[in-house]
């Protein structure tokens, strides 16, 4: 097995981005796609090993990138900065996920027709989006991402498959937030499940999360749990 990577320009509305895609080099022809969507600070090194993971399992992993060729945050202030423009403006925001989606479905190690979405945090709120727009792709998933329904998709059904793994004690996803995106779910028709973990708070996939005061913490249990939900989660979309 080689895991080949390659950046991948692409453009909307006048701007350019620059996602990054994986691959096993060995295997010829088109493989099923994961398209991992970033969290608040862009696209960096997290999305960027993901795809390497899911490239290791046979698929294409592509890191998907939001906020501009180059563009990342480093601060707190960067960071919401770069994210409460598209979070405050979801119709603008669905409109840029859907367009890499057909960037994404035309690579030639490609399946069109085999798509997932899936998201860390910010990047979890745009994997759902994805799913309420009605987007023909196969499932979305997200990992602690943010629950509240854009307002512009409530007469849309749902046909993709959706996961959601969720920190327990997140303090941006109260237990009413969970119940309400349930409720939301379930009006739309979809075929959804919400893999919440005890004693978790946010961001409890990544390694380096380490603020309980602003209530992000890493937690190897739930993320190890939660990927191993996904790649059966993954089997049943690609099936």
């Amino acid at each position: 097995m080689t895991i080949a990577t390659r950046p991948v320009d692409y453009t909307y509305d006048g701007h350019a981005y620059e996602g990054l895609l994986a691959f096993d080099d060995s295997v010829s022809g088109k493989r099923p796609a994961v398209l991992i969507s970033h969290a608040w600070a862009g696209r960096g090194a997290v999305e960027e090993e993901w795809t390497k993971r899911l490239a290791a399992l046979g698929y294409a992993g592509f890191a998907i990138d939001l906020y501009g060729k180059g563009v990342y945050g480093k601060t707190t202030a960067e960071c919401q900065a770069l994210m409460n423009p598209l979070a405050s403006n979801r119709p603008y925001l669905q409109a840029r996920l859907l367009n890499v989606i057909e960037v994404v479905k035309k690579l030639p190690e490609v399946d069109a027709n085999k798509i997932v979405v899936m998201g860390f945090c910010f990047g979890g709120l745009c994997a759902l989006d994805v799913a309420r727009t009605g987007a023909d792709v196969k499932g979305v998933a997200s990992f602690h991402g943010l629950f509240g329904a854009p307002g512009n998709t409530k007469e849309n059904k749902i046909t993709a498959k959706v996961i959601a793994f969720h920190g327990w004690d997140d303090p941006m996803v109260k237990p009413d937030d969970v119940k309400a995106f349930g409720l939301e779910l379930t009006d739309a028709g979809a075929d959804w499940q919400i893999c919440a973990y005890g004693g978790t708070m946010h961001a409890f996939t990544n390694p380096k999360a380490n603020d309980p005061a602003f209530g992000t913490v890493y937690n190897k249990r739930a993320a190890d749990r939660s990927w191993e939900s996904f790649k059966l989660f993954l089997n049943e979309c690609f099936a």
